[in-house]
């Protein structure tokens, strides 16, 4: 099969030119002016924009916890983002402690593979490092590739390590040319805060805002960078929501020190007002929580100077009646809210059209830095002859409504319903094919491949 896309405007991380776009098979075969290929699709792009396929590092998707699953699947999950036009996603496998990495993988890979509509990887959560744990750290990397490890300084008893297995994790997965990512909050602190606000009868979800304060996510940033630095390995904090913990990673560059980091799109425009709906903020309870209108504000100045490198979502729905488990007692409720398939309109939309950031930062946040560190460039995150032909024909122009009666996550609320956004995924092309054309879906569950990842390089 082949297709050429006409008359658009590309705009990648570092170009913004008009040209056509020829795809043979699964990648693309030639840009230029005015091409004359015979094509079995023409695609006229004429006052659109041509973007790489979005990707989403950071989501759950069919994740157990707290007793139940995180409601969107892989089937129903990657075909949101497609929609949205995230074309590539990366889960996290969680190891479970007293288990295997492998034992993880396997779980994980029977509740995804052949059931992807979109592309799609993994992380690899380290739960309980030792010594056979530190065997299957080289396999992850050279036969999974799998290249990133996340770490968590919180949820003790389940997922948290402390830093006496950190260190020599990271020692390791320097060694095998891998990465360490982080969930950086202090969990002693916050585990000290919810058992002192239950036990004052706080118990509305305002509480699990005021269980994590900024210095919790800030003083766990900024151990997690000495303990990266003292190792050498590559490092990268997921999810940062504060000025706090922003300022850690513009002070370790002072020192030469390259700390990746990651927000989400929810804490650029939510704010911790919303936790004061009652138990409506259930819907925004998620760890970290939302913070203040000056953290927006540092996180945005943070991506325009390039010390916050990629936008994700950290997408882990929950329907209502899942966080409702949590209606008479805050730390009960399911953490998460859905987003996968708003992220790219709604940094679109909030972010360039708003003069918060221009357009080749916006592909540069939400596709090619996560192709970058992530081991996919240039593959995935790119318009480049020989890349996969992974594009978004992008209307800038299109308004619409974000609401749960329209859109295609398996959620029964909308974190942000009723928002009228400027800009809008008109045709979303992954390997070569028409996934979605106007909310019209044109490929099969299954179509999505998993992708392995490339070994880190110190200088991504």
């Amino acid at each position: 099969m082949s297709i050429l896309i006409k008359n658009g405007r590309i705009v990648t991380a570092d170009a913004d030119y008009e040209a056509d776009v020829y795809i043979e098979g699964e990648t693309i075969a030639a840009i230029g002016k005015a091409l004359d290929y015979p094509a079995d699709t023409v695609l006229d792009a004429r006052g659109k924009l041509v973007i790489p396929g979005g990707i989403d590092p950071h989501v759950h998707l069919d994740m157990p916890f707290m007793g139940t699953f995180s409601s969107d699947n892989y089937e129903t999950g990657t075909l949101a983002a497609l929609h949205g036009g995230t074309t590539t996603v990366i889960d996290f496998v969680l190891q479970t402690q007293g288990k295997s990495l492998y034992d993880a993988l396997n779980a994980w890979r029977s509740r995804s593979d052949g059931n992807c509509y979109g592309d799609y990887s993994f992380h690899m959560a380290v739960t309980d490092y030792n010594s056979e744990t530190k065997k299957e750290i080289r396999k992850m990397v050279e036969d999974e590739g799998i290249t990133s490890f996340k770490t968590f300084m919180a949820y003790k008893g389940a997922l948290m390590i402390d830093d006496k297995q950190m260190v020599p994790l990271m020692e390791e997965v320097k060694k095998c040319g891998g990465m360490v990512t982080v969930h950086a909050t202090n969990g002693d602190m916050i585990d000290y805060l919810i058992g002192k606000h239950k036990s004052e009868g706080k118990l509305s979800p305002l509480y699990h805002y005021l269980s994590q304060p900024e210095i919790t996510e800030s003083e766990a940033t900024n151990r997690f960078a000495d303990l990266a630095y003292y190792t050498g390995v590559t490092s990268y904090v997921v999810h940062m929501t504060c000025e706090g913990a922003l300022n850690h990673v513009r002070r370790v560059q002072s020192r030469n020190q390259k700390v990746y980091a990651e927000t989400c799109i929810q804490y650029l425009i939510l704010d911790a007002s919303l936790y004061e709906k009652d138990f409506e903020g259930a819907k925004w309870v998620m760890s970290p929580p939302l913070r203040q209108k000056k953290d927006q504000e540092s996180l945005w100045a943070g991506i325009n100077q390039g010390c916050v490198q990629v936008v994700a979502t950290d997408h882990c729905p929950f329907m209502w009646e899942q966080k409702k488990m949590g209606e008479k007692d805050f730390s009960k409720i399911p953490n998460g809210h859905p987003a996968i398939e708003n992220r790219m309109e709604l940094l679109f939309s909030e972010g360039v059209n708003k003069g918060r950031i221009s357009l080749n930062k916006f592909v540069e946040v939400t596709s090619a830095n996560p192709a970058r560190i992530f081991g996919m460039f240039p593959r995935k995150g790119c318009i480049s002859v020989g890349s996969d032909a992974d594009i978004v024909i992008f209307d800038p122009d299109r308004e619409h409504t974000i609401s749960a009666a329209t859109h295609h996550m398996r959620v029964d609320y909308s974190a942000y319903e009723g928002w009228k956004l400027k800009g809008k995924c008109q045709t979303v092309l992954l390997r070569g094919k028409v996934a979605v054309d106007d909310g019209n879906v044109q490929i099969h569950k299954g179509y999505g491949q998993y992708i392995k990842r490339n070994k880190v390089s110190p200088i991504n």
